[in-house]
């Protein structure tokens, strides 16, 4: 298994689009803080997973493609756009994966690629938010669109509805 960390919205819908994937082992929903000048705590998730069924580049697309990853939004404190890694190799790799999506996007990207300190994790009562409840009005606006473009886009890798 291997493990890399994802920020960019809420760790709400963050969490319910990695939870959506096949060989997505665990998800864990929390605040990660990188170094400075990224050592505040920011939304994200850190993702468990089987390199052999789902690929890091597909773990990576699907990240870039479900949140808001060109923009620079007012918000971006709480909702920093990021891969957070866990080795320098790691970080390389991701570096190297997120240059060559660049291309794919028509605006630069600003998601960084950030090595990971320390995870918190979330209070208990918002874990699995969108599995234990996924007819409150916050999951049906924000997090099914995002689950319908996984399912149209990367159905290959898209559990069982």
């Amino acid at each position: 298994m291997s493990k890399i960390g994802f920020g960019g919205g809420c760790h709400w819908c963050t969490e319910a689009v990695f939870q959506s994937l096949r060989g997505v082992t665990s998800v864990q929903q929390g605040f990660i803080r990188s170094t400075a000048p990224n050592d505040s705590y920011s939304e994200a998730v850190i993702v468990t997973f089987d390199p052999l069924v789902i690929p890091l580049d597909i773990l990576t697309q699907v990240h870039l493609r479900t949140h808001a990853s060109t923009s620079k939004h007012k918000m971006r404190g709480k909702y920093r756009s990021a891969v957070y890694t866990f080795s320098d190799e790691q970080m390389a790799g991701m570096q190297a994966l997120i240059g060559a999506q660049q291309g794919d996007f028509d605006a630069p990207l600003v998601t960084q690629t950030l090595p990971f300190v320390e995870f918190k994790a979330s209070d208990a009562r918002f874990q699995n938010y969108y599995a234990t409840d996924g007819e409150r009005p916050f999951c049906t606006t924000y997090i099914d669109p995002k689950l319908t473009k996984i399912r149209r886009d990367f159905g290959a890798y898209a559990k069982a509805t």
